[in-house]
């Protein structure tokens, strides 16, 4: 299962039933779960801790050095969960000490061609990035959040969980949960009404969730005053009170 020209550290740590594929170099450090492909001319760096059943495609490169020019060879981290695809030429680098020195990808993800998770990011699980799709350093991602092709989040910005980043936006404030957006800089358009349907909520909690979004955005309330009128419909929806919660605990501010 290792082609003779794979070249694997002597500190990396693999599973069983691990594929590693020609040209590919696993260093140091690197601890890669069970049943893992890895394929041709990939590079793993450390320290790693890699889950299970993850595919990891030709000319990725994951768990090295950042990009920040702070960083100066301290020893942090890449942790990465189960069943997550990574294709060709993605990037994902390891956390700084400024931060929690750790960038997390959670499981159940999708990584297109040439997407980026910067140092010290946060992906939940069922994270889709679309072609192109970037995250600068420090950005948290909830679940089953989509990042369209082209698009870019600044740094320390927060995407909410089932929110819909559109394809070409730039992301420079918090998006709360199951809003979608569009532009440069990217704005609110509507909710995720589709994306709410797959994954099963009730058409009542995509109402209320409806009601949430245009006490945000449609009704010249600010965010206190929003907040406050919705406080029922908080109490009675669970979706509707991660909204709530998210914007209370918004630093940057949500977009607009």
């Amino acid at each position: 299962m290792i082609h003779s020209t794979a070249i694997i550290e002597p500190g990396a740590k693999l599973g069983n039933n691990v594929s590693v594929g020609p040209y590919s170099y696993i260093g140091n450090d690197v601890v890669i779960g069970d049943n893992c492909i890895i394929e041709s001319h990939v590079v793993v760096k450390g320290p790693s801790t890699i889950g299970s059943g993850n595919h990891i495609f030709q000319f990725a490169s994951v768990g090295e050095a950042c990009q920040d020019k702070k960083y100066n060879n301290e020893p942090t981290t890449l942790i990465m969960g189960d069943n997550n695809v990574i294709r060709e030429c993605a990037t994902i680098h390891r956390g700084t000490i400024q931060d929690q020195g750790v960038t997390k990808i959670g499981s159940n993800n999708l990584f297109m061609a040439y997407t980026h998770v910067a140092h010290d990011a946060v992906i939940g699980d069922n994270v889709i990035f679309a072609n192109n799709a970037s995250v600068a350093g420090h950005v948290h991602v909830g679940d089953w959040v989509i990042l369209g092709g082209n698009s870019g989040v600044h740094q320390f910005c927060k995407i909410g969980a089932h929110a819909f980043i559109g394809m070409y936006s730039g992301v420079n404030k918090d998006v709360p949960p199951f809003v979608t957006t569009i532009g440069m800089p990217a704005g609110p358009a509507a909710i995720n009404k589709e994306g709410m349907k797959r994954r099963g909520f009730e058409s009542d909690e995509i109402m209320a969730v409806r009601r949430a979004y245009k006490a945000f955005y449609r009704k010249s309330l600010g965010a206190e005053e929003a907040i406050e009128s919705l406080s029922e419909d908080a109490a009675k929806y669970s979706a509707v009170k991660l909204m709530v919660d998210f914007v209370k605990n918004s630093e940057r501010g949500i977009v607009r």
